[in-house]
């Protein structure tokens, strides 16, 4: 990464610095989006945008989404040309900026907005067709920060479950997603997915309060299910559930819909799902939002 966006610049990365003082480094106080790009052109941004004016409208910092869509577009594709990139993920993230040493009681007024770009990682097509592994966490997914998690700047305890994952000794989990329960021992989310799972046709999805992320992709796939005619259901459920399900998938901005084709639990007892494969409302639902994404 050579070159860094900064308050709508671009600068070289040793030159991109965010000042000790500013409360999303002391406090956590920001937020960030993750997104990529089609044919060069950032997919769903003006939903992105629009969660993080929401979340910086709780957090007290000042976020203008329409002014933010106007020139975000510009933004991204110069800082992909200064990095030779021709398709992009992306993590825009908005700080609180700099402030008092201590718990401020009035709104914030001078953001920090910093954008990030980066090759798109490498997804064989073998992963929509075979999918991957679900290796069930010690890791709780912790009470969310608001009445729906926000996307903020305090990762701690998706890192420790990234940890945790990483230290499982089982080949199987090498290229797993971990998979987090709430502190009922409800299904939440992935280290970096929402999860979903069919079952005799129906779509069902773990409720946002379980702690989970609402993430963008996630409800692009549940409009997208209901426009198919495939009823889709939130709620409470178990590890259990998983293991009776048809098929199992998860979902992020970056790798969009992947097959689960394997649960793994703590002890690594292992059990395949629609028999090593994609199941047909998966692979569906993936080419409605390739579809979509103009693919």
């Amino acid at each position: 990464m050579k070159k860094i966006g900064l308050n709508g610049g671009i600068v070289d990365a040793a030159d991109a610095v965010v000042p000790v003082m500013d409360h999303g480094f002391l406090y956590g106080m920001g937020l960030f989006e993750t997104l990529r790009t089609y044919r060069g052109r950032p997919f769903l941004l003006e939903r992105h945008l629009k969660r993080m004016a929401e979340g910086c409208r709780m957090l007290g910092i000042p976020f203008s989404p329409e002014d933010a869509l106007a020139s975000m577009p510009g933004w991204i594709e110069a800082l992909m040309k200064a990095n030779g990139l021709e398709e992009a993920y992306i993590r825009y993230t908005v700080s609180a900026g700099v402030d008092v040493l201590g718990l401020p009681g009035e709104e914030y007024s001078r953001p920090n907005h910093v954008l990030l770009v980066k090759a798109l990682p490498e997804a064989p097509e073998t992963l929509y067709t075979q999918g991957k592994a679900l290796q069930l966490l010690d890791t709780r997914r912790n009470s969310p920060e608001a009445p729906i998690r926000l996307k903020s700047l305090h990762y701690m305890n998706n890192i420790l479950a990234k940890r945790e994952l990483a230290a499982v000794s089982d080949p199987r989990s090498r290229q797993a997603e971990g998979l987090m329960l709430d502190e009922r021992g409800h299904v939440s989310e992935g280290v970096v997915s929402n999860v979903f799972f069919v079952k005799e046709g129906e779509l069902y999805t773990p409720d946002a309060s379980t702690g989970l992320l609402p993430g963008i992709t996630r409800q692009v796939v549940l409009e997208l299910a209901g426009a198919a005619g495939i009823r889709c259901t939130e709620g409470l459920y178990t590890w259990e559930d998983l293991l009776d399900a048809d098929e199992v998938f998860v979902t992020s901005s970056v790798q969009e819909l992947v097959p689960v084709t394997l649960l793994l639990d703590k002890q690594g007892t292992g059990r395949t799902v629609s028999h090593g494969a994609a199941g047909p409302i998966t692979r569906r639902l993936l080419d409605l939002y390739r579809q979509k994404a103009g693919i």
